[in-house]
């Protein structure tokens, strides 16, 4: 069993984020043409709050900026911004011609993960940018894409499911699965694959309303179930200028029935019709695992 496992040391040493930036660093805050700093090329949080924004830039305008930004030099007198992008806006808006800073020697690895941890960190954070910040995370933890990970999830709670165990080289990564949910203190490694990642499923225009906050996850996945774009929408319009509960919003969606009642039986009998067909595949071990897997990310998108 997975969990009968001795535990091993990490599949990937993690960087010294914590000493990278706290050892041998210019520590003391210092004040830098705003000018002078740039923006990374990505951003971990996509959505800004334009008036918790505009709230922030009025503090600043009284009490000017309280918490240093962390940048990186780039240059002769140039600075990448790390963490602080909230703050770095506010100050534009406010017209500041300067801001604190705290410059650190960081690889690009470092910069990425304080990126992460910073807004993860963040109790504002929506869900969905709150998934994606995570599951980079364990990307950058892992060395492997998203893809990659997602499917080191699921075979985990597979096999924790059917008893079976894991590879050692498997064991090594889930530890430091676990080692990032506990250091985060969000969500537990189970949580996130089954109530977290089906969110980056849903259609566009939902996932919209959900980095801009204004809708519950509970309440957008339920929504989400209507497949008619002009119907879903109207309904998130409603839900969200009426405060409907969640509650309520399944049961308007079952007494209109915008859901589509026939394609959820077609999608019933293909299932039905290829869980019946004579295949040698059920004697080909690999064939085997890929159809376990195939089964798990179905069960998890019905969940």
């Amino acid at each position: 069993m997975v969990e009968s496992r001795r535990r091993r040391s990490s599949a990937k040493k993690k960087p010294d984020v914590d000493n990278a930036t706290t050892q041998d660093q210019p520590q003391v805050a210092q004040l830098v043409s705003l000018k002078a700093i740039k923006l990374p090329a990505q951003q971990p949080r996509r959505y800004f709050d334009e008036e918790k924004l505009a709230q922030l830039t009025a503090s600043i305008e009284v009490y000017g900026i309280l918490e240093p930004l962390i940048v990186r030099p780039v240059g002769k007198a140039k600075y990448e911004l790390v963490a602080g992008e909230r703050r770095y806006r506010a100050a534009e808006a406010a017209g500041l011609k300067q801001v604190p800073v705290t410059v650190h020697e960081l690889s690009d690895e470092q910069v990425v993960e304080i990126a992460l941890l910073e807004n993860l960190q963040r109790d504002d954070l929506n869900p969905i940018d709150e998934t994606e910040g995570l599951l980079d995370l364990l990307c950058q933890r892992l060395v492997l894409d998203r893809k990659a990970v997602i499917k080191l999830l699921n075979k985990a709670a597979s096999a924790q499911k059917r008893g079976l165990e894991l590879a050692d080289n498997d064991i090594r990564q889930l530890e430091v699965v676990d080692e990032l949910f506990t250091t985060v203190g969000r969500l537990g490694r189970e949580s996130f694959r089954t109530n977290r990642l089906p969110l980056l499923n849903l259609p566009e225009d939902v996932l919209d309303v959900l980095r801009e906050g204004r809708l519950e996850y509970t309440k957008a996945k339920a929504i989400a179930r209507v497949t008619n774009k002009v119907k879903r929408r109207q309904l998130m319009e409603q839900a969200i200028e009426e405060k409907l509960s969640l509650r309520k919003i399944k049961q308007l969606i079952a007494s209109s029935s915008v859901t589509s009642e026939r394609r959820s039986i077609d999608v019933k009998k293909k299932i039905k019709s290829i869980l019946v067909i004579k295949t040698n595949a059920w004697d080909d071990t690999a064939k085997q695992e890929r159809i376990l897997e195939l089964i798990d990310e179905i069960e998890l998108i019905l969940s």
